[in-house]
């Protein structure tokens, strides 16, 4: 057994005794390495080599800096809550979060089994009058049919004025891809893959430009022209009671169609135009 003395200085060194297989005491020092009997002691339980070596200071320390802030699970950097967010994001945060839940609640059309679903049908006819497929193929007959110089010339750019809103619809589609409504049922009338998307409204879109384009360019009456305004409208609002589109989708899409009339109007063609065009070509 070793003397108050010595065990004094092995205090003062930072040496720990340990009792030996052989029942004497040996003295391991803290900051020295130990004897190699002593490591394969140690080594000898591999499970409690593992233990230790998890519970190191170092590994205490960077563990608890990386869980701290996120409670025990690391989150990407992209769900983590900004604490400073812009102005002009909360406002379109808000005006989506709006848009979403008031198409949400004015798709009274979206099934069957909706408060409305007894008038899907008629929604689905108004539907297809301002589909682009009817209206592709009523202005080529009327064209085909025309006799007057002026007619043929109405015909001909309404004709172009639709190619041109379905190219434009398409663009715009194609780079916004937005999806439509979670309570849209897909049983559309000839749709195509970029009809997938939603923003903007290609009826609306077409609605509001063949309207400004009838009101211009054809002679009607006052219940006609107020019949006209009428069908565009309510085009565009069937959209969203069927729930094929958002409300921010048809508004866009008036006013993208009310602008395009105007580009129709600097591309106007006219016969002539068309025959010198026809005859630099040839």
């Amino acid at each position: 057994m070793p003397s108050p003395k010595a065990r004094s200085s092995a205090a003062r060194s930072g040496s720990v005794p340990c009792a030996g297989g052989n029942g004497r005491y040996e003295f391991v020092s803290l900051s020295r390495t130990p004897p190699p009997h002593l490591l394969q002691r140690q080594g000898s339980d591999p499970t409690a080599a593992r233990l230790r070596a998890s519970e190191s200071p170092s590994r205490r320390r960077g563990s608890g800096s990386s869980t701290s802030s996120t409670g025990g699970q690391q989150l990407p950097e992209e769900d983590c809550m900004k604490l400073n967010p812009s102005f002009i994001g909360i406002a379109l945060s808000s005006l989506l979060a709006i848009d979403l839940w008031l198409s949400k609640r004015l798709g009274v059309c979206a099934c069957e089994d909706a408060s409305w679903g007894s008038v899907r049908p008629l929604m689905k006819l108004v539907e297809i009058s301002g589909h682009g497929i009817p209206w592709l193929a009523g202005a080529a007959y009327c064209l085909y049919k025309s006799d007057s110089a002026a007619g043929q010339e109405v015909m001909l750019n309404l004709l172009m004025a639709l190619v041109l809103d379905l190219v434009l619809v398409g663009v715009m589609k194609a780079v916004v891809r937005r999806r439509r409504p979670a309570h849209n049922r897909m049983d559309m009338f000839a749709t195509f893959s970029v009809d997938g998307y939603s923003f903007p409204s290609g009826h609306a879109t077409r609605a509001a430009m063949c309207a400004r384009f009838l009101l211009a360019h054809l002679v009607l009456a006052a219940p006609l022209r107020v019949l006209v305004l009428l069908w565009a409208t309510f085009v565009g609002f069937s959209r969203v009671l069927l729930g094929r589109h958002h409300v921010t989708d048809v508004t866009f899409g008036f006013l993208m169609g009310y602008w395009q009339y105007n580009l129709v109007e600097m591309l106007w063609l006219s016969p002539v135009m068309l025959q010198s065009t026809i005859g630099q070509l040839q």
